[in-house]
């Protein structure tokens, strides 16, 4: 079994209470059933920085708004894994990448 940073990218804020809260219960439900694959069910991102070889800082250019890390076979089964997450149903994409251990 491999790890895989789930990276994910744009979707909306829900506006209302209930919007977050029905937001909030889509995730639970979908790592609910991803079950023992999540390792670390991550957090959303805040403002960011971007730091160059000068040391110079600036905006990050990725659009990253957050992450999860799950556990599968290989890079194809945690892309499967990745189609049912609710940030899919807001616009935004979800980016997988294998974390190759050191």
């Amino acid at each position: 079994m491999g790890k895989y940073v789930l990276a994910y990218r744009g979707g909306g804020m829900a506006a209302t209470e209930a919007e977050q809260q029905a937001a909030m219960t889509a995730w639970m439900s979908w790592f609910g059933e991803l079950g023992s694959a999540v390792i670390d069910g991550g957090n959303p991102f805040g403002p960011s920085t971007s730091v160059a070889p000068s040391g110079a800082g600036g905006q990050a250019a990725s659009g990253l708004t957050g992450y999860s890390v799950l556990s599968a076979d290989s890079l194809s089964a945690a892309a499967d894994l990745a189609k049912g997450c609710p940030i899919l149903t807001s616009g935004g994409t979800v980016d997988v990448y294998e974390a190759i251990d050191m």
